[in-house]
């Protein structure tokens, strides 16, 4: 036989229901049931995978966020602490100048103007601290340098983390290096107390500085000439006070520099101060760190309110940025 016969009885007194159902009719619903079936598995299965995908990337999203936010942090951090180690270095540079130890090469170096000691050279020297600037170029100098390519491809690039991982570990190693430094600097500066206190280290009045240490044009003969020292301008009367304990040597009018004094701090240093109104100490008085001594005046040749300050060592006038702390 081909068929089925199905045979339907639904209580004692209802007729009795016979239905004949093809055998292949029966097998294809059977395939297709297992057809269905099957697809309604791989369906499921296939949404429980998306779900469970769509969780996990949420997941990592939320980690690259985090990750991100992290080394932007990471990165401010090294930044700041880069910028603490120089200015670190920086102040171990100006403590090693000032007590005269191993490794102070000064800044500005190669633009040292000697002063002289006749009151004619050094009239023309002070006169607004400026000196005629050598003719020419200065010896030695040359064309820039151009950079050199590294190589003719593209340059590859490093994952962020494995860069700022490899900062670090510099500034570890520079950090280390640096502390080692400061300590044998301490030991260094612990035997020489007087001449620390007798080096310039403060700014020797509050204002604005306006010109700085080197080659400028000069206001008075719109040349380039040396500028042996700082100008400091503030308002008329405000203190000028000493930057280093010292002995007045000088206290009168110098030339252009109108009304000025000179200190003798020792050790070879000497500091200039020029047109100022007022003097507050004479010739031959003892000054400490920070004492009052003037008056930030217009006296001499000027163009307004304003203080010259030179620091000499040994007779040679040098940046008084290296010499000032505060």
């Amino acid at each position: 036989m081909d068929r089925y016969s199905v045979i339907v009885v639904s209580d004692e007194t209802a007729p009795v229901r016979r239905f004949e159902v093809l055998k292949e009719t029966v097998r294809r619903g059977v395939w297709v049931a297992g057809v269905s079936a099957a697809l309604l598995t791989l369906c499921l299965g296939d949404y429980v995978r998306v779900r469970i995908a769509h969780s996990e990337l949420e997941r990592l999203r939320r980690e690259v966020v985090e990750q991100r936010e992290r080394i932007s942090a990471f990165d401010s951090t090294l930044e700041q602490v880069t910028s603490r180690l120089e200015r670190i270095s920086d102040f171990e540079r100006k403590v090693r100048i000032i007590a005269n130890l191993p490794g102070s090469a000064a800044t500005g170096g190669e633009e040292v103007a000697e002063l002289g000691r006749d009151a004619g050279e050094a009239d023309a020297r002070l006169d607004g601290g400026e000196v005629p600037s050598p003719d020419g170029p200065a010896a030695g100098s040359g064309a820039a340098k151009g950079e050199t390519k590294a190589d003719s491809g593209e340059p590859r690039e490093e994952p962020r983390l494995e860069a700022l991982q490899r900062d670090a570990q510099k500034l570890g190693q520079v950090a280390d290096s640096q502390e080692l430094s400061l300590a044998q600097l301490a030991d260094e500066l612990e035997s020489k107390r007087d001449h620390l206190a007798s080096t310039p280290a403060i700014w020797p009045a509050k204002g604005w500085m306006t010109s700085r240490f080197g080659s400028r044009t000069s206001p008075f003969t719109n040349r380039k000439q040396f500028h042996a020292g700082i100008d400091i301008a503030g308002e008329r009367g405000t203190d000028v006070v000493s930057p280093a304990r010292g002995r007045v040597e000088f206290a009168g009018k110098r030339g252009p520099l109108g009304n000025s004094l000179i200190i003798n701090h020792g050790f070879g240093v000497r500091t200039v101060y020029g047109h100022t109104d007022d003097f507050y100490v004479n010739r031959g008085d003892s000054v400490e760190r920070g004492q009052r001594i003037a008056a930030l005046g217009n006296s001499g040749r000027s163009t307004g309110p304003h203080l010259h300050y030179v620091v000499e060592v040994e007779g040679k006038a040098v940046n008084p940025l290296d010499y000032i702390f505060d």
